[in-house]
C-alpha cells in the first residue's frame, strides 16, 4: 500500500446514496431523528443507572456499557453521513477514513461480545438464582466488560491494518456511506482473497460464535422458565429475556448479511441499506426495547422525580 496507494496522500469519496439524489433530503431527516433518539435514549439509561442505587446491578451495569457503546458506535459514522447527505461535499480524509474504519469495526465487535456477556448474566439470574450474587460479583462483571472492549479493539487493529495495506492504485470512490472493510476491499487492484478469508474467519469467531452462545444461553433460560411455578416470575423472565433476544436479532441478522459473505457476493446498494439498519436503527431502538414496560426503570424515574417516597418515610 505504501508504494501504490495514492489515496493515502489525500482523501476518499463516500458515494453513499448519491445514486438516489431525490432521497437524500428525506434520508437526512429520518437519520437525524434516529440519531437524536439514540443520543437521548442511551444517555437516559446511562444517567438513570448511575443515579439510582436500585439499578446498581449487573444487568444495568452491562446495559449502561451497551448504551455507551451504541453512543460511540453511531457517532463514529452517522455525523459524517449527515454531512454528506446535506451537501455536495462527500469526501473524507484518508486519516479520517482509517479512524472511522477502526472505531466502527472495534465497537461493532465489542457489541457482539457484550451481548454474549449480557445473555450469560440473564442465564445466571434465571437458572442459578441462589448463586447469582456469587457468580456475577462486581469484580467479575468489570472483568467481563473489559474483556469485551479489549477483544473488540484488538480484532479491529488486525483488520484495519490488513485493509489499509491493500494496494488501491489511486482509487478513491468508496461505494458506501462510511469506511467499511468490504467496501474498501472492492477498491483494490490486487488479489484480496486472503483479506476476504481473514474477514470470513474472524467474522465467524466474533459473530457466529457469540450468536451460538447467546442462543444456547436462552435455550437454557427457556427450559428453566417453563418449569417455573410462579406466574409473575414467568412473565418477568419472558419479558426481560424477550427484550434481550429482540436486541440480538436486530443486531446480528444484518451483520451476518454483510460480513459472512465475500464483498463480490452481494449488491452494494443492498448492503448500504442493511448497514443503515445496524448503524442507525438498532442503536436507537435498544433503549426503547430494554425500558419499555420495565418496572425497574419506571420505578427509578419516579424516585428520581420524587414521585415515589421511601417506605420508611
Amino acid at each position: 500500500m505504501m508504494g501504490k496507494n495514492t489515496s493515502s496522500e489525500g482523501y476518499f469519496v463516500l458515494l453513499g446514496f448519491s445514486n438516489w439524489p431525490h432521497l437524500e433530503v428525506a434520508l437526512f431527516v429520518v437519520i437525524l431523528m434516529f440519531y437524536l433518539m439514540t443520543l437521548v435514549g442511551n444517555l437516559f439509561i446511562i444517567i438513570l443507572s448511575y443515579l439510582d442505587a436500585h439499578l446498581h446491578t449487573p444487568m444495568y451495569f452491562f446495559l449502561s456499557n451497551l448504551s455507551f457503546l451504541d453512543l460511540c458506535y453511531t457517532t463514529s459514522s452517522i455525523p459524517q453521513l449527515l454531512v454528506n447527505l446535506w451537501g455536495p461535499e462527500k469526501s473524507i480524509s484518508y486519516t479520517g477514513c482509517m479512524i472511522q474504519l477502526y472505531f466502527v469495526l472495534a465497537l461493532g465487535t465489542t457489541e457482539c461480545v457484550l451481548l454474549v456477556v449480557m445473555s450469560y448474566d440473564r442465564y445466571a439470574a434465571v437458572c442459578r438464582p441462589l448463586h447469582y450474587a456469587v457468580l456475577m460479583n462486581p469484580r467479575f462483571c468489570h472483568l467481563l466488560a473489559v474483556a469485551s472492549w479489549v477483544s473488540g479493539f484488538t480484532n479491529s487493529a488486525l483488520h484495519s491494518s490488513f485493509t489499509f495495506w491493500v494496494p488501491l492504485c489511486g482509487r478513491r470512490q468508496v461505494d458506501h456511506f462510511f469506511c467499511e472493510v468490504p467496501a474498501l476491499l472492492q477498491l483494490s487492484c490486487a488479489d484480496t482473497h486472503a483479506n476476504e478469508l481473514t474477514l470470513l474467519i474472524t467474522s465467524s469467531i466474533f459473530v457466529l460464535t457469540p450468536l451460538i452462545l447467546i442462543l444456547s444461553s436462552y435455550s437454557a433460560i427457556a427450559r428453566a422458565v417453563l418449569r417455573m411455578q410462579s406466574t409473575a416470575g414467568l412473565q418477568r423472565a419472558f419479558r426481560t429475556c424477550g427484550a434481550h433476544l429482540t436486541v440480538v436479532s436486530l443486531f446480528f441478522i444484518p451483520v451476518i448479511c454483510i460480513y459472512l459473505q465475500p464483498p463480490s457476493g452481494k449488491s452494494q446498494d443492498q448492503g448500504k441499506f442493511i448497514a443503515l439498519f445496524y448503524t442507525v436503527v438498532t442503536p436507537s431502538l435498544n433503549p426503547l426495547i430494554y425500558t419499555l414496560r420495565n418496572k425497574d426503570v419506571r420505578g427509578a424515574v419516579r424516585r428520581l422525580l420524587g414521585w415515589e417516597r421511601p417506605m420508611n418515610s
